[in-house]
């Protein structure tokens, strides 16, 4: 019976989760929480996509490691190239304009993945022209939207919330994220049981998803324009003119050099951050298709439910909730967690029951622990903010460069001894344990958080105002390098699994000791 009423009742927790996010930090504008929704939505399908993608040109295709390497980083690298020239069209036509156009390119290009055509070149084709427009639509999308975030605090009362502004934005994009393995893997198991479809074909319902998560990034888009609209048009323009006038007259021109090379510097770091973050639908996918258990008992079986994992992160909201809010959002927080429980208790698992797990099904984890762990991130620094000791945004990302370190140093002393893959059969080695795939998302979430959402307001903050489209598109440059570079580790797949792992740590290491050698020329901007 509980069963039956465990949808409904997570759907409304997760309504009366918004209202006390709403609640909760009702001092962010109103239009971080509608361009925040719009970009959920557009994640929703891009992660959607991407939870199978590789596994897709490997069934469909029958493209060997090296070959679906290529493919998933060249895609993943263009996506993140082409905001730079996204950003220099905003900075000329506006950023609202290239965000509405880029919303509809990535509709054609989900809907051209979205059909069935097999494994023929004809069908590799088609797949590069969608790959393509979905990787222009995210070029005019993503980074102006995010300048567009930016814009939203450029009023003194609201510049000190510019950080946990982009935090509570990365949190929301990420529910998107959330959501994305289960929708993939769902929608591929009623095609193939449900309409008969074999599995290479299932994959194309996946990206149909993709296709109307776009639509519902539009709407939301249009429908809280009112939210966002003092950013736009003519009033926009007469403000950044005054804000121009007076930037130009503290920042002399030497200062607006010495805060690009300061960008570029930390370019060139997270680079290396996304080469190893972005494992996630390249090597962690085949490591969890051929070196993890298949199935899952007891308590650890609930990881792999979305609903629990939803569950877990309304406790945690709600927990922060009761000690730190008051009145309504207080109560709210005190029944967020009361229900939670109560739903988590009812959804053990009876004796020996097993959950049978797909490889795409851990890629929730990051998505998940980036939400779950927002309020955490936001309540330490601002405790720490509250005492003068709060470390600037590039000792941040220094950081975040360690902890993914740790991260591959984990996987590395957890595979000694196991035998290395078969780049082409990707055949099953062993049963690991899920914990250790599950524990490494949520150490490179814990980097994650630390370098991705506070990278991005330091870029908002630091670039000059004349440049700061074209610096927002700087930074999803360097991602792109990054992404490009993921192809490395999927080159060595065939070697041993310590090496592979290794060498990611290995590199995420040097890149933190590079930006704390350069920390005082980097907090002199910040």
């Amino acid at each position: 019976m509980f069963e039956v009423l465990s949808t409904p009742i997570i759907v409304g927790l997760f309504v009366l989760w918004f209202c006390f996010l709403l609640i909760s930090y009702k001092g962010q504008p109103k239009g971080l929480w509608t361009l925040a929704l719009a970009n959920t939505g557009e994640r929703f399908g891009y992660y959607t996509m991407l939870a199978v993608f590789v596994l897709f040109l490997g069934d469909n295709f029958g493209f060997d490691s090296n070959w679906a390497s290529e493919t998933f980083s060249t895609f993943l690298s263009v996506v993140y190239l082409l905001p730079l020239f996204g950003g220099m069209l905003a900075d000329r036509f506006g950023y609202s304009k290239m965000v509405v156009i880029g919303i509809f390119i990535m509709f054609f290009g989900y809907l051209i993945l979205s059909f069935p055509l097999g494994g023929s070149f004809t069908a590799i084709v088609a797949m590069c022209a969608g790959l393509l427009l979905v990787s222009l639509g995210t070029g005019l999308f993503k980074g102006n939207l995010q300048v567009m975030v930016g814009d939203l605090y450029a009023t003194p009362e609201l510049a000190g919330k510019r950080d946990s502004g982009f935090s509570l934005f990365y949190m929301a994009i990420n529910v998107g994220a959330l959501f994305a393995p289960t929708a993939a893997i769902s929608v591929m198991q009623w095609a193939q049981e449900s309409l008969g479809y074999s599995k290479a074909d299932s994959y194309h319902f996946a990206f149909a998803v993709a296709c109307l998560s776009v639509i519902v990034s539009i709407l939301v888009y249009y429908l809280g324009r009112g939210t966002y609209a003092h950013v736009l048009g003519n009033e926009k323009k007469a403000v950044a003119a005054k804000t121009d006038v007076k930037a130009e007259a503290v920042t002399a021109e030497n200062d607006t050099k010495e805060r690009i090379v300061c960008l570029c510097l930390v370019f060139a770091v997270v680079i290396f951050f996304w080469m190893a973050f972005h494992q996630n639908g390249l090597t962690l996918t085949w490591f969890a298709d051929e070196y993890t258990a298949t199935t899952s008992t007891g308590l650890e079986s609930m990881l792999f439910d979305v609903r629990n994992l939803l569950a877990g992160i309304f406790i945690v909201y709600g927990l922060f909730g009761i000690v730190q809010s008051k009145g309504v959002a207080r109560g709210l927080a005190a029944v967020l967690v009361l229900v939670s429980v109560f739903f988590l208790y009812n959804m053990i698992p009876a004796p020996g029951a097993v959950t049978h797990l797909s490889a795409p099904i851990f890629q929730q984890f990051n998505a998940c622990f980036v939400v779950m762990l927002t309020p955490v991130s936001i309540a330490l620094f601002g405790w720490l903010a509250t005492r003068g000791k709060e470390p600037k945004a590039p000792v941040k990302i220094g950081l975040g460069m360690l902890v993914a370190a740790a991260a591959y140093l984990m996987l590395t002393l957890s595979c000694i001894g196991l035998p290395a893959a078969d780049p082409v059969k990707h055949t099953h080695y062993a049963d690991l344990g899920p914990s250790l795939l599950v524990n490494t998302y949520l150490i490179l979430t814990f980097a994650e958080l630390l370098l991705s959402p506070i990278g991005i307001s330091f870029v908002s903050k630091v670039a000059p105002v004349k440049y700061k489209g074209m610096m927002m598109g700087g930074w999803f440059v360097a991602t792109a390098i990054g992404n490009k570079l993921v192809s490395i580790p999927g080159h060595m797949w065939g070697m041993d699994l310590t090496l592979v792992w290794g060498t990611l740590m290995v590199i995420c290491l040097v890149a933190a000791l590079f930006i704390f050698s350069i920390i005082k020329k980097l907090n002199k901007v910040s």
